[in-house]
């Protein structure tokens, strides 16, 4: 079994960390610092607490293991043992076919071919750390764009005296993009960009973009026979999900924690 990502409980924003105590084991202050460097949080004190929960529910897990499949073998594969602890406390309905067309009419609009688009573009060179040449580079792309708007037939020509990027052999010509086939800068500005040519330069950590977008296509919907097996896989993850929860949180009444809750409410109630 694919062990599920545990970090899906709710944070408990009154936390101050005090003695975190789960049965009778304490939570070693040291551990949670080591912790923390594997929970991308907006700040130190919700990377912590990430970091307690999660040595929370590991200890759990470890102690019902420990109980259910005994000692030895929990110390000799701990991973592997809490792997068919949760294989043999988890079971979750499969997802049938009137469920997943139900989801699939909700979400139509996650099930799409990608949309794609004609750009062409002139790429204007400044490194990321380099801010004189980023400002000189703008003013450039600025004027550039004046000459543009006025002069709109001048496009693949601008591209051959200014662009830094090899398409501009071919008027600074990108072909036809999908999404994830260009920097990211330019790939989240493309998502949103209508047709014609885009009245600011772009930042990228190559420079500035002039882009002109020639052409969308959005994407076309899929027939749910097309996703059905994505579908399902969704509903499966979101079942299971929810099951580790209710396990989690009645592990931690069953064995007690103290020091910190795995639910906001105070009643530890369940995921709805």
């Amino acid at each position: 079994m694919q062990m599920i990502d545990t970090q899906t409980l709710p944070d408990d924003p009154s936390l101050a960390l005090s003695p975190i105590v789960v049965g009778d084991i304490p939570i070693d202050p040291t551990e949670i610092a080591g912790e923390m460097q594997y929970h991308g949080a907006d700040s130190p004190e919700k990377a912590q607490l990430e970091a307690a929960r999660a040595l929370v529910i590991r200890e759990l897990l470890r102690q019902e293991a420990e109980m259910t499949l005994g000692r030895e073998a929990t110390h000799h594969d701990e991973q592997g043992a809490i792997s068919t602890l949760l294989d043999q406390a988890l079971t979750t309905p499969e997802p049938d076919n009137a469920a997943c067309a139900r989801y699939f009419e909700a979400h139509r609009e996650r099930f799409c071919t990608p949309p794609r688009y004609q750009v062409r573009h002139i790429l204007l060179p400044a490194a990321p750390d380099d801010q004189d040449a980023r400002d000189e580079m703008k003013t450039l792309g600025e004027s550039l764009l004046t000459e543009l708007f006025e002069h709109p037939e001048r496009f693949d020509e601008v591209a051959m005296r200014h662009s830094a990027c090899p398409s501009k052999e071919t008027g600074g010509s990108l072909g036809e993009l999908s999404p994830g086939q260009t920097v990211p800068e330019l790939d989240d500005a493309l998502k949103h960009l209508p047709e014609g040519l885009h009245d600011r330069p772009l930042a990228s950590r190559y420079g500035w973009h002039l882009v002109q977008v020639d052409q969308r296509l959005d994407g076309e919907a899929l027939p749910l026979e097309a996703v059905i097996d994505r579908v399902r896989h969704t509903l499966r993850e979101q079942a299971t999900r929810r099951a580790l929860r209710h396990y989690l949180l009645a592990l931690a009444e069953e064995i007690g924690v103290t020091g910190m809750t795995l639910d906001d409410e105070a009643g530890g109630a369940l995921m709805q």
